[in-house]
């Protein structure tokens, strides 16, 4: 393009329309990222803060949901917290549980009186009609964008119903759970009312999926409350807590804590059977810590029979309205007993082990640990007496049925996945629930898994092992000589898991312990230990890892475990009777019989290293001569090949073996395999000895199997087979003898025990 000025043509320099390109160039760029920044402005103002309103109604909710306040508090880059208190919180023969919320740091909003004292069915009624003419102004003004709401009580229900009406998104703690009360009636039109389910077990899970509720609004979170309880359980002030609520003679373990509450169902039955609580517990003579009912119909009554026995004035007894959760946990942790129908029993004193005795019907159909004894009725205190006799003092394994202590973690992470633009209306899931299994692979957050703790005679190993038997991490350390710095190495390898497990989304339902050794599994304790494993003789594994983890712990042989993982991963799935034989250092195994484990009556069956194959033969660790394990163990072998070697006859030609390295069982087998006559017969006798070893045990227990397990299972299983076939009865010569295809069966038969043991207790 020519440019003109006046009459003559001046033609553009080359540079000047270079730098005309660039300045168009510049201003493009300079526009496009003008409108990029604004639209991150407007993506930046359309993801606005969630707006979370909390209402808690007594002391009880407050537990569960004071940790998810402070997580919600914890994150004000997400979250907006609004608190709403209303119901027995602001009532003073209640303790005024408020001021405890505001002692917490939490900004109360609003507070609304909703009780109408009467404490019968009417009086019940009212509260929720009263109830449901403040809280539209509330909610009006707050304006929030989900209502978290707990449990069962007469006020969530108002609560739920309100917030429903007016169009505001409902996230539901507890729901699906089941009791034996009106609870059970308001729990579930709660769960109805709801857009949104935290539930604490998977069964509680399954029933909201049985009521039509949507599954992938279901969030299998766990407790809220365990987050703090099992981090605040081990306090070293718990005596000084224990001592302020009782005296200061009271020793741990040595009182009783009561909380018991009216059914409102059967008003009169709950009042004669806490009648019979207090004389059982005036019998009994030993310190115990009485808190008052809650405000139920059916309260004013419980209340005058505690006076009318003189409770609040009998020596033995302190009677209290209220105690902080905190110092509630250690009271409760540490206590002798609890008595009474709350469901703290049931539910929190499982994770410390601590005996409970569950009085009437209230908790009917709760899932339970082993540590819960129910008496649902009596005519006389002498029942509850004789209860008290059989629970107090005990303990009990840890249970972690409601929850593992990352409840509240999950909760704000599925807090953050909800999505107001959603149709508010709830839709629900009619056609027939899917197969359970499916739903854990699909639909939860977390797979069921186990730890699994190896001790073997040179090493230490920790797994973390799921439903379907894949070792999603392992860990390996030497294994130290002493039992202090074993148990402290066992203790840290399991927290460094559990840890993990969070990460990897596995649910750790409980920890499997193999080990070598004579061992009592009822108690798990190590009775009597191989010598590979020093100072590990009459040793309780259960109760200090139970403790430390707050999670039920099984302990068992490692030739057990063995033929456990075979049962459950291996070659004895669907099979009713076989054996599993461990041909290893030593020679171990363990006996399925009618699909169940047979441990003898003093816990050393399927010791059949120590089938006595000879009368002379060569000396055996055990200080008896021609056992198995003195033949064919990798042991013994070994012990040949040293013999062969000192005189000469082992090494053959084009055998490979380093002058510095140790002689062991690998060279035996190598030399036999390369023409050596000498080792090629010591292997044939041990396989022989184990074959017939092997045959007594069929013409004893009659399998249908023998599988072969360890690191010279390839080498003896088509000799064995042999042997059987020649020397056996005729009726069991066809009997297969197969070798096993796992490769951790000591990790993977101690997953097994948890993953098939950690049972949910129903009564």
């Amino acid at each position: 393009m020519d440019m003109h000025l006046g009459s003559v043509q001046i033609s553009p320099h080359p540079l000047n329309i270079w730098k005309a390109q660039e300045q168009y160039f510049l201003r493009m760029q300079r526009n496009k990222e003008k409108k990029s920044m604004e639209k991150m402005g407007e993506s930046n103002q359309c993801k606005r803060k969630l707006r979370v309103c909390v209402a808690t109604c007594n002391r009880a909710d407050y537990s569960k949901l004071a940790p998810i306040m402070s997580g919600i508090k914890s994150h004000p880059e997400d979250f907006e917290l609004e608190v709403v208190v209303l119901g027995s919180h602001l009532i003073d023969d209640y303790g005024n549980t408020f001021r405890m919320i505001e002692q917490d740091d939490f900004d109360i909003g609003s507070k609304l009186h909703t009780i109408v004292r009467g404490e019968d069915e009417a009086a019940m009624v009212e509260s929720v009609g009263l109830a449901l003419v403040k809280l539209p102004d509330v909610i009006q003004r707050l304006k929030p964008d989900i209502l978290v709401v707990h449990g069962d009580r007469f006020d969530a229900l108002a609560l739920a119903t309100a917030a429903a009406l007016m169009n505001i998104r409902i996230l539901h703690l507890e729901g699906g759970e089941v009791s034996g009360t009106i609870d059970d009636s308001i729990r579930h039109a709660i769960s109805k009312l709801a857009h949104y389910h935290a539930c604490c077990t998977r069964m509680a899970e399954q029933h909201l999926i049985a009521m039509c509720e949507d599954h992938s609004r279901i969030l299998l979170a766990g407790c809220p409350s365990y987050d703090k309880l099992l981090l605040s359980h081990h306090r070293e002030d718990y005596m000084d807590i224990i001592k302020s609520w009782l005296d200061d003679k009271v020793q741990e373990g040595d009182y009783i804590v009561a909380l018991q509450h009216p059914v409102t169902t059967n008003i009169q039955h709950s009042i004669k059977i806490y009648g019979l609580m207090l004389d059982a517990l005036i019998s009994f003579n030993k310190k115990t810590l009485i808190l008052f009912p809650n405000i139920d119909a059916g309260s004013k009554e419980m209340v005058r029979v505690m006076r009318r026995k003189g409770i609040e004035q009998h020596p033995n007894f302190r009677a209290v309205k209220h105690i902080p959760f905190e110092q509630f946990i250690q009271l409760v942790s540490h206590a002798g007993c609890m008595i009474g129908n709350s469901s703290c029993g049931v539910r929190e004193a499982g994770a410390f082990g601590t005996p409970v005795i569950n009085l009437g019907t209230r908790q009917t159909g709760r899932e339970t640990g082993e540590n819960v004894l129910h008496v649902r009725d009596a005519d006389t205190h002498n029942k509850i007496y004789h209860a008290l006799e059989l629970q107090f003092g005990k303990r009990y394994p840890c249970s972690k049925i409601y929850g593992d202590g990352n409840a509240v973690p999950r909760i704000l992470k599925f807090l953050r996945s909800i999505d107001l633009d959603e149709p508010l209306q709830k839709t629900f899931c009619f056609p027939p629930v899917k197969d359970p299994i499916s739903q854990d692979i699909d639909h939860i957050l977390e797979t069921q898994s186990a730890l699994a703790v190896d001790l073997g005679g040179t090493n230490l190993r920790v797994a973390i092992v799921c439903m379907r038997g894949t070792i999603v991490k392992k860990y390996s350390q030497p294994n130290p000589k002493t039992f202090e710095a074993r148990m402290e190495l066992i203790l840290k390898m399991c927290n460094d898991a559990m840890r993990d497990a969070v990460g990897l989304n596995c649910r750790i339902l409980g920890v499997g312990v193999s080990t070598g050794g004579r061992v009592n599994p009822q108690d798990g304790v190590v009775l009597h230990s191989t010598k590979l494993i020093q100072e590990w003789s009459s040793v309780d594994l259960r109760t200090p890892i139970s403790d430390a983890l707050h999670l039920p712990v099984w302990v068992d042989n490692d030739g057990n475990c063995a033929a456990l993982a075979e049962r459950k991963f291996g070659h004895g799935k669907g099979v009713e009777n076989f054996v599993t034989v461990i041909t290893g250092t030593g020679i171990g195994g363990g006996i399925i019989h009618h699909n169940e484990l047979v441990h003898g009556s003093t816990f050393c069956a399927a010791e059949l290293g120590h089938i006595m194959v000879s009368l002379e033969g060569p000396e055996c660790m055990c200080g008896s001569r021609g056992c198995i394990e003195a033949y064919a163990s990798g042991m013994a072998l070994q012990r040949e090949a040293k013999k062969l070697h000192d005189e000469d006859l082992l090494k053959v030609e084009g055998m490979d073996m380093k002058l510095s390295e140790p002689i062991t069982a690998a060279h035996l087998v190598s030399a036999a395999k390369m023409g050596n006559s000498k080792a090629d017969a010591v292997l044939t006798k041990a396989a022989t000895a184990l074959g017939v070893g092997i045959i007594n045990i069929l013409h004893i227990v009659n399998p249908s199997q023998v599988i072969l397990s360890g690191v010279l299972a390839s080498y003896y299983q088509a000799p064995v087979q042999h042997v059987i076939s020649q020397r056996a009865l005729f009726s069991v010569q066809n009997i297969k003898v197969v070798t096993s295809d796992l490769e951790e069966p000591a990790l993977l038969g101690a997953a097994s025990m948890v993953l098939d043991y950690a049972t949910r207790r129903i009564y």
